[in-house]
């Protein structure tokens, strides 16, 4: 069994599988989109980081959250004009 953690932002790897700090289980790419490309410097251990990778960013879940208040922009508009 082969462990790994990051002293920079608390991930953990265990047999390979990424763990959150959190606990949660995840993936190197979203670790690398979220946390290591924005914030590490050389302590971090992702082999993602600085990659060009597909892993979740800010940018793609601020787009993701503005689709949705549009949507709800929308059907609130539709709402009012059928009033």
């Amino acid at each position: 069994m082969e462990n790994k953690f990051c002293s920079k932002c608390g991930a953990k790897w265990i047999d390979g599988q990424l763990y959150w700090a959190t606990g949660k289980q995840g993936s190197e790419a979203d670790l690398a989109g979220l946390v290591c490309d924005q914030y590490s410097d050389e302590q971090c251990i992702n082999k993602l980081k600085g990659t060009n990778h597909n892993g979740q960013t800010w940018e793609k879940r601020m787009a993701e959250i503005d689709k949705v208040l549009a949507d709800l922009d929308r059907q609130r508009l539709e709402r009012q004009l059928d009033l």
